[in-house]
Parts: C-alpha cells; structure tokens; sequence
C-alpha cells in the first residue's frame, strides 16, 4: 500500500440480517443511535444463494426511521428489475455480484443512474478480475469474508490477502483519476479480529451478530472503533 494515501475513515454497518425482526424499526433506530455508520440490508433470492430474505417493501418500511444510508447487497439473480426496485424503496448504495449480471457494466449504469452510488461483490473465490474495466462506474466493493447465504460464519483468513490486492488497485485507480471507491468487508467481523482487517485496508465494516447478540450496541460497536483506532496508530 503506498505510504502516502492514508486509509479513509473507518464505517461499522450493522447487517439487519442478524437483527430481531419483530422489532425491525425499533432495532434500527436504536443501532443508528448507538453509532452505526451504515445500515446493511441482505437480500437473498434462494436462487443465487440458498437462503430466502427481505425484499424492497422492508427496505421502504425502515427507510423513515433513519437518516443514514441503506446499503443494500443483492445476492439475487437476475439483478436489474430488483435493483430499481430498491434504488425507488429508499437504497442509497446497491451492490451486486457479478456473476449474477448477464452485464455488468449496464447494471452498474443503471444503479447510478437511479441516484444511487453502485458496487460489486466479490465471494471468496471469485477473482478480482471483475474489476478491470469497471472501475470508473463502482463506488463500494465489497468482499465477503465468507460464502453467502447465511450469517453468523467465521472469517475466512485469505480475505485478508484479497483485501490487500483489491486496496492497491483502489489506491492506484485514485492516483490515476481522484475518484474515491469504498472497501467493504462482510462476514465474521468481530471485535477479535476487526483490527487484522483494517490492516489489511477496509474501511467499512459489515457486522450482524457480533453486533445485534450483544446486549449493548454502542458497547460494541465503540470496541469495534477502539481496535480500528489501534490499527491506524499502528500503521503510523
């Protein structure tokens, strides 16, 4: 990583995944009010992954009770009809894997002109190579730290590895135009490990049971902000 572009702000973005969905708009209230940067939105298809979620009624129905954004991630296929279906439900980032996109250029075309800011998600074996001639239309990408389908998985180390290789392509595209593109990490991000991440160059942190099975979020999630703190110390 080259010394001379610092890692931007660190984001927690509590996943709802995890949260108590009979009391969604309260949970969401309160995780916001605690500190959460984001508010992390999995929506399942049981088709690209085998699992069956939340749909855009849900995203529309939380929209009113925060003022941060939405950051919906789409393991659907197909992905268009249903990204504009969130992008007019109140989404305010969108991301998709790529390998559910017949073209991913378009998709990303059309999330952002939908207003709002677009992403691809890479699952641990997916190669990066993704990336090469889309850069300039990706806000976020995101890298899953386990495979899709289910929460509550432990942290699958090579992600570390990947981080590292897609936070040098980010930097270099930076130097290269100026244009800024977030590094999302999900899945088994917990206070234990938080600061090997950041280290690795995240800088938005999805985390859902580490978060929502613990009795206080602000606890949390400040133990979360300490050890990223620690991180940047360390890297000075």
């Amino acid at each position: 990583m080259p010394e001379t572009i610092a890692l931007p702000s660190a984001r927690i973005a509590p996943s709802i995944l995890s949260a108590d969905f009979a009391r969604l708009g309260e949970e969401v209230r309160r995780v916001t009010a605690d500190g959460a940067d984001w508010i992390h939105f999995d929506v399942m298809d049981n088709h690209y992954v085998p699992n069956l979620t939340i749909g855009p009624m849900v995203c529309e129905a939380i929209r009113p009770h925060v003022d941060i954004p939405i950051d919906v991630h789409l393991m659907v296929e197909p992905v268009d009809a249903l990204a504009s279906m969130f992008a007019k439900a109140g989404a305010n980032i969108i991301t998709f894997h790529p390998e559910a996109s017949r073209h991913v250029d378009r998709t990303l075309s059309l999330i952002r002109e939908s207003g709002c800011k677009a992403g691809l998600v890479f699952n641990p074996a997916t190669p990066l190579d993704w990336l090469d001639h889309v850069m300039d239309k990706i806000d976020v990408i995101l890298l899953m730290s386990v495979n899709p389908g289910f929460g509550g998985q432990s942290f699958i180390p090579e992600t570390l590895n990947k981080l590292k290789a897609a936070r040098k392509r980010i930097n270099t595209h930076l130097q290269r135009t100026g244009h800024i593109i977030s590094l999302e990490v999900d899945g088994g991000v917990k206070v234990d490990n938080i600061k090997a991440i950041r280290q690795a160059g995240a800088d938005t942190f999805v985390a859902g049971s580490a978060i929502f099975s613990k009795p206080n979020y602000a606890e949390v999630m400040g133990q979360m902000r300490d050890q990223i703190m620690l991180a940047d110390t360390s890297a000075d």
